[in-house]
């Protein structure tokens, strides 16, 4: 607590010394001295007794360890009375963003699938996350900062040093993560079909001690070792399930058997897998059909399997008027064939051609293969070994090591031409071709997910150092997700019944006009809402069903916690007796 007054620093030579904190400079006193023998040094003990005022140098507000070492000073009479100054708050404390995820924690329960948490670990955990939605960072040492101007969900909206966020990201365990997995599972419908999109990406790492980290095939290849890291997002019910991450040099191919095995055991029975082409293979589509689930999966136009099909049928539906799919300016049809020689089952297979996405593909190629004729032209003569690429395209000659020419092949390039702006998308389930391509286009809620990921909660790099924290940051980041995802769904359904489709409800605009909702300090040492809700707030509220009352409350709420947070015991305990005398 400190005083609402001010007096002058003391001038005691060697007892008086500032420390620093954020923005806050705290008066310390030293009161004595003891030596260690073993170390054969004193350390000196101290006590904050003030914390210095900005706009007077020289003075400082005393607490009440001033008056025990400085019993001889008057403490001016006015302002003794006043509510005690908040040491670690802001007079102005941003609420709109934080009441809203806060919101989405509830309306989720959140708290209550982290059953091995404490009050202050449930609160400094979704804290954690609130702080990777709002200020789109996960950097620790940096969580302070924040906590100074937001409310916070720990008891008492105490603030932890960057220090005790590093150790208590190193404390949460693989229990804990399992827990809340389960947890989070165990509320879904197991007997509602749904259909879940499953994408992976990877991150770069450089740290030495994280066993995750190993050399694989990263989307973005700087020569570092990678983790993998996937999210299986429910489009139906529009949430992310659950996430795992795995080994850099693990493929994605390769791990989507796993993740299967981890759907069923958390016992869903009706589901249907929404697949990008790189978890395409024989083995994957057995599997799923061993589990009865029902797949779509893009596969390229330029497979195999596929351009057989789309060369057969060419012509057939690219200008019929029954064939187009208006919203994604697309014509498509669907034929029944198997997948592969073997195959018992007739698949679907929904074709597609879109005239603009021919014209940037052949563009794409014809300048591809511009730039390796190029290429090519430097080395001729010289001991060059080229990409198996290039052997693709061209007939390439050797001798003795040394590149001496190429001649096209005009069979491989022709047919590529043909095949620009046709792709494919194979489903176990029977739909149309609109159905089909509809069900994928949503899919790209969960790579956005990736984006926002990176993006806009600051996982571009973990800054971590040991396997365990890494895990930890993981975790955190998933629960972020669920409350971004929520918001991002939302605000993509407000801005789609709107006319002229408004800019600031993206996630990162509807969230910074929230932030411009705050509380000020007001003399007395109350937080008053600053000014009116604007019309924009309004809008972005009224995509989650709020409105300004509601704001108002939660202004009203918040804050008095922060005023009872600065408050010593004993007299929320009086200011308590007198709300009851008055009821």
């Amino acid at each position: 607590m400190y005083y609402n007054c001010l007096v002058n620093i003391p001038k005691n030579t060697g007892k008086i010394s500032r420390n620093k904190r954020g923005k806050t400079t705290y008066i310390e006193y030293t009161y004595a001295r003891e030596y260690l023998p073993e170390k054969k040094y004193n350390i000196a003990r101290r006590t904050t007794i003030g914390k210095a005022d900005p706009d007077h140098p020289g003075m400082m507000f005393p607490n009440p360890n001033f008056e025990k070492f400085f019993p001889d000073v008057e403490i001016p009479a006015e302002g003794t009375a006043a509510e005690p100054v908040n040491e670690s708050r802001s007079s102005c404390i941003r609420i709109g963003a934080f009441s809203l995820v806060r919101r989405i924690i509830e309306d989720y329960k959140l708290a209550e699938h982290l059953k091995r948490w404490d009050d202050r670990g449930k609160g400094l955990l979704l804290d954690l996350a609130a702080y990777s939605v709002i200020a789109e960072s996960n950097v620790a040492q940096h969580f302070p900062d924040y906590a100074y101007n937001h409310p916070l969900m720990t008891p008492q909206n105490k603030i932890y040093s960057d220090s005790t966020i590093s150790r208590f990201i190193r404390e949460i365990d693989d229990n804990d993560r399992v827990e809340f997995l389960n947890s989070w599972n165990a509320t879904h419908d197991k007997n509602e079909k749904i259909y879940v999109s499953y994408d992976s990406t990877n991150k770069n790492c450089k740290a030495g001690d994280i066993e995750m980290a190993e050399y694989g095939h990263p989307k973005n290849e700087v020569g570092a070792p990678i983790i993998n890291y996937s999210i299986a997002y429910d489009m139906t019910n529009e949430k992310p399930l659950l996430y795992e991450s795995y080994p850099g040099s693990i493929v994605d191919v390769s791990q989507l058997k796993y993740m299967l095995e981890k759907i069923r055991g958390y016992g869903y029975k009706k589901i249907g897998f929404i697949l990008d082409r790189g978890y395409f293979s024989k083995a994957n589509i057995q599997f799923m059909d061993s589990c009865d689930y029902d797949f779509v999966m893009m596969v390229k136009g330029r497979a195999s399997f596929v351009h057989g099909l789309i060369m057969e049928h060419m012509g057939e539906f690219e200008s019929k008027r029954a064939c187009s799919i208006k919203a994604y300016q697309t014509y498509g049809m669907t034929v029944k064939a198997k997948l592969y020689a073997d195959d018992d089952t007739d698949r679907y297979f929904h074709i597609y051609y879109k005239a603009k996405k021919q014209a940037s593909e052949r563009a794409r190629l014809e300048a591809d293969l511009d730039r390796m004729e190029a290429e090519m032209d430097k080395i001729k003569g010289r001991e060059y070994k080229l990409p198996k690429r290039y052997e693709h395209y061209f007939k390439l000659t050797y001798h003795k090591d040394k590149f001496y020419g190429y001649e096209e092949r005009e069979d491989v390039i022709e047919r590529e031409l043909q095949l620009c702006g046709y792709f494919a998308i194979v489903t176990s389930e029977k739909m149309t071709a609109s159905e089909a391509l509809n069900l994928y286009k949503s899919r790209d809620i969960s790579e956005k997910l990736f984006g926002s990921d990176k993006t806009f909660l600051g996982n571009r790099s973990f800054r971590v150092a040991s396997s365990q924290a890494a895990e930890a940051k993981i975790f955190i980041q998933f629960i972020a997700l669920i409350i971004r995802a929520r918001i991002y769904t939302l605000l993509r359904k407000r801005k789609a019944e709107m006319p002229g489709k408004p800019n600031y409800l993206s996630v990162p605009s509807a969230l910074k006009e929230l932030e411009k909702i705050e509380l000020i300090r007001q003399p007395n040492g109350n937080y008053k809402l600053d000014h009116a809700v604007t019309a924009t707030q309004k809008v972005i509220l009224g995509a989650f069903g709020l409105d300004e009352e509601w704001i108002k409350a939660q202004a009203r709420q918040i804050g008095k916690d922060i005023q009872n947070a600065a408050m010593p015991e004993e007299q929320k305990d009086d200011d308590e007796d007198a709300e009851n005398e008055e009821c």
